[in-house]
């Protein structure tokens, strides 16, 4: 019995589409967390919105770069 190849469940096609959408959204969650930082002042902070936001920024940059390697051709 032949083992099956492995495949990957997004096709190849997207990998520059993907790359470029998740690496823009967290580069906007970042900018957001950001300004955020910059305009509030330290007793109207939330920790729960600071953690939210990065949180979210740091898992678009993190796939956003997974599939920028893939679209490269850096098959990790």
């Amino acid at each position: 019995m032949a083992a099956k190849a492995i495949s990957s469940p997004v096709p190849v096609d997207w990998y520059p589409t993907l790359a470029v959408v998740m690496v823009a959204v967290g580069l906007m969650f970042s900018a957001s967390f950001f300004i955020y930082e910059a305009t509030s002042s330290r007793l109207s902070r939330s920790l729960a919105k600071e953690i939210a936001t990065a949180a979210i920024a740091s898992v678009f940059l993190g796939f956003g770069s997974l599939f920028v390697l893939l679209a490269s051709g850096v098959y990790v």
